[in-house]
């Protein structure tokens, strides 16, 4: 089978000979149902967002890499992601030895892989070892929490494509779902290549050699006998003791959203991998607002625009977990609740549903927003009188209760905040306006469920004007 499913139209596939190639192949090779291998790759494949029956542009979250398994939550057609993995056996301890010993034994090789490379050329040295780096089709077992019983269903197959990009952007990966990281086969190779090394400086050494070392006046590693150094790192002293400094460069243009966390290894006696990635990925936003110094709207989905709300406050605990619930990408709230938002409301102390309203007011204006919610206060005279007669000019009646106003026929309100912006909000409970009563006017009461809805503005009638459109 090809590395392109059938009746797909998507990015252009891995080149023959690579590390997603190989992957792909072997991937293809259990598939069952080439309709659901098209499927998955138009679920993997950003181009095709808005392509029919595609899941659009990151329906696969960052592939979580460990011995045995590749694995990722993938967003069908239900608002909860499906739980789905990749599996393949690990090597040996003798398989993983013998293709090491190979490794260190070639020079140029054992370089690459010291300086952190991975080329494609330790796959026939492994092979010459004995040792299969790449999988075979019958390496690979797909597994999705989804009803879906296709092999694979399209979840994996999505996360398979998504798999072989990933092993193009990071061979590496490939190692560790073979059972070692980076740094222990780093530090493998370097130990055997030391060896073979050592055993190399026990041959006796020729009378010319020494003679010419003694010329040279360094030692067999090509040395200077006063210790300084090469050359090359005096130059270097030099240079960075010169007291001019060529100008920087231009900074990089902010991206249009936070990036995705990369991929955290799953190693017996380390942190978490999910827990790595979902706070990688918290801070990913929080840096790209802290290197923002445009402000922006905001609108019911969240903020729009370069910045967020400036530099951070110091937070409380509370406070720092709307937060977190309010910006991170991968957590929902108020009607779907997940199981890692439930979580993180009980780490605080909380209900869910209580933070899913906080998590919204953050969004409809950050700290700002949130203050509306939790508590009301008094306004002095000025802009909410002002706010409150132009309402009264158009005919809309509105009760009055310390900063907010509430609807006599609807169940919308209007919250003004200390920043001078005026918050919409909008009754869930489904009651009409005379059952609400009395909890109507103060916002917190049992008969009225106020939630923030739409976005804040400083003029209330557009403020009131954008709840009723949604």
């Amino acid at each position: 089978m090809s590395g392109t499913a059938p009746g797909s139209e998507a990015a252009p596939a891995p080149a023959a000979g690579s590390w997603g190639a190989a992957w792909l192949r072997a991937m293809e090779g259990v598939a069952r149902d080439s309709a659901r291998l098209a499927r998955g790759r138009a679920y993997a494949d950003p181009s095709r967002a808005g392509a029919r029956g595609a899941a659009g542009a990151g329906a696969v979250s960052a592939p979580r890499v460990g011995p045995g398994r590749v694995l990722a939550y993938v967003r069908g057609s239900r608002a909860r992601p499906y739980r789905t993995e990749w599996r393949l056996p690990a090597l040996s301890e003798e398989e993983w030895s013998a293709f090491l010993t190979a490794a260190a034994a070639r020079p140029v090789l054992a370089a690459a892989l010291l300086d952190g490379e991975l080329p494609y050329a330790v796959v026939p040295v492994a092979q010459t070892a004995g040792v299969r780096l790449l999988p075979g089709a019958g390496d690979l077992l797909p597994a999705c929490s989804c009803p879906d019983r296709g092999h694979p269903c399209k979840h994996a197959a999505a996360l398979g494509y998504e798999t072989g990009r990933l092993l193009d952007a990071d061979p590496w990966a490939l190692l560790l779902m073979r059972g070692r990281s980076a740094e222990a086969v780093r530090v493998d190779v370097a130990r055997l290549g030391a060896t073979r090394a050592d055993l190399s400086a026990e041959r006796p050494r020729t009378r010319r050699g020494g003679a010419a070392q003694r010329r040279s006046g360094g030692d067999a590693g090509g040395r200077p006998a006063d210790g300084r150094g090469p050359r090359a790192t005096r130059l270097a002293t030099e240079v960075f003791a010169a007291p001019v400094r060529p100008p920087l460069p231009e900074p990089q243009p902010l991206p249009d959203v936070a990036s995705e966390p990369g991929v955290y290894p799953e190693l017996p006696g380390a942190p978490d991998a999910d827990a790595l990635a979902f706070l990688a990925a918290d801070a990913a936003v929080r840096a790209r607002c802290a290197l923002s110094a445009v402000p922006v709207e905001h609108d019911g989905a969240g903020p729009r625009g370069v910045g967020e709300h400036g530099p951070l406050p110091d937070l409380s605990r509370w406070h720092d977990t709307v937060r977190l619930a309010a910006t991170h990408p991968q957590l929902t709230g108020r009607h779907t609740l997940s199981a890692r938002f439930a979580g993180l409301a009980r780490s605080a102390g909380r209900d869910p549903l209580e933070l899913a309203r906080a998590a919204a007011a953050w969004r409809q204006g950050g700290p700002a927003g949130l203050a509306v919610l939790e508590a009301a206060w008094d306004p002095p005279a000025g802009d909410f009188d002002r706010g409150r007669s132009a309402l009264a000019g158009l005919g809309i009646a509105m009760t009055i209760h310390r900063n907010q106003l509430t609807h006599t026929t609807r169940p919308v309100q209007l919250r003004f905040g200390s920043d001078g912006r005026w918050y919409p909000y909008r009754d869930a409970s489904g009651r009409a306006s005379a059952d609400r009563g009395g909890s109507a006017r103060d916002g917190r009461g049992d008969a009225a469920d106020w939630w923030p809805e739409g976005p804040s503005a400083a003029d209330p009638v557009q403020a009131l004007t954008g709840l009723g459109q949604r």
